[in-house]
């Protein structure tokens, strides 16, 4: 067994756990900074647990869960987002939100109450694209097709497929477009206006890295360097259930809750237990966002010295 799919000391990720009505705290090196409380628990060599009864259990590094719910909106999250200006948004059941990491406050994002499935966009932009079914106050088609969004989804617009498809799933370098609507893949390369078939795979995630199209599938972690149009299994990587990247590398989540980090995709790193997390995205410089119904984490991988 490949030695770095297992805890290591050297390696190491660390996690701030924010909910609704937090702070933000501190921490070094291989840390858990909660929000909630006032607490910050440092590791050196050893692994110290923080005692709190929430606490799940973890190999390297750890988090501490305070189970402080989020806004009822929230509760359904289908997809994340980091904008321009760093804010972390949130696609949902019922609308596009906007998450404050150091406070937990959500604030809706413009007058849409529609079903936002497959929430995208290259990282750091307000561009954005999404799919999914209209809400009560729309009139628009059912499904929704692929809309596209320039100013950080205050405003929506219609670029292919409405009443016809409903991608559950999209990434975006800002080039290309890979979707999936449970029917295989197909791929764009001019914003959505049009489309080609791609690969007949099934897939629970999708991002786009400098080295490729990953997808999460039902055989495991797969790369494309051909724009989705095939794929290739990465044997190394973990049982994936999320999966999401920059520049930077690449954050997943596998079935049991357990955070991976990988700078190339041919060795990962196992870090500590967010739980059932329903959605997963990377920020600009590498920092991960995962979040459940109930909080948001802020992955931060950290490489110890010594």
């Amino acid at each position: 067994m490949n030695p770095r799919r297992q805890a290591r000391s050297d390696v190491t990720t660390s996690f701030t756990q924010v909910a609704a009505g937090d702070g933000r705290g501190g921490g070094t090196t291989v840390a858990v900074r909660i929000a909630a409380t006032i607490v910050a628990c440092a590791l050196s060599v050893a692994v110290v647990a923080c005692s709190n009864p929430q606490s799940p259990s973890a190999e390297a590094g750890f988090t501490t869960s305070v189970s402080v719910p989020l806004d009822a909106p929230l509760s359904h999250l289908h997809g994340l987002h980091v904008d321009r200006s760093g804010t972390l948004l949130a696609g949902t059941h019922s609308g596009l939100f906007s998450i404050d990491v150091a406070t937990g406050v959500t604030a809706r994002v413009g007058d849409s109450d529609d079903d936002f499935m497959g929430l995208g966009g290259a990282s750091g932009t307000d561009d954005l694209v999404s799919s999914g079914h209209p809400g009560p106050s729309s009139d628009a088609p059912n499904p929704l097709g692929l809309r596209a969004s320039r100013d950080g989804g205050q405003t929506w617009m219609t670029r292919s497929r409405s009443g016809s498809t409903d991608f559950h799933a999209l990434a975006t370098d800002g080039t290309s477009l890979v979707g999936s609507d449970g029917r295989g893949l197909q791929t764009s390369n001019d914003g959505g206006v049009t489309w080609n078939p791609g690969a007949d795979v099934t897939v629970g995630a999708l991002t786009i890295t400098p080295s490729g199209v990953w997808a999460v599938t039902p055989d495991g972690a797969a790369r494309s360097t051909d724009g989705g149009r095939s794929f290739t299994a990465m044997p190394a990587a973990p049982p994936l259930a999320l999966i999401s990247g920059t520049s930077r590398g690449l954050w997943g989540v596998d079935g049991a809750g357990y955070v991976w980090s990988s700078a190339d995709g041919a060795e990962w790193d196992k870090g500590g237990r967010v739980g059932a997390v329903q959605a997963l995205t990377s920020g600009p410089d590498g920092t991960g966002y995962a979040a459940s119904s109930d909080a948001v984490y802020v992955l931060e991988r950290s490489d110890a010295t010594g």
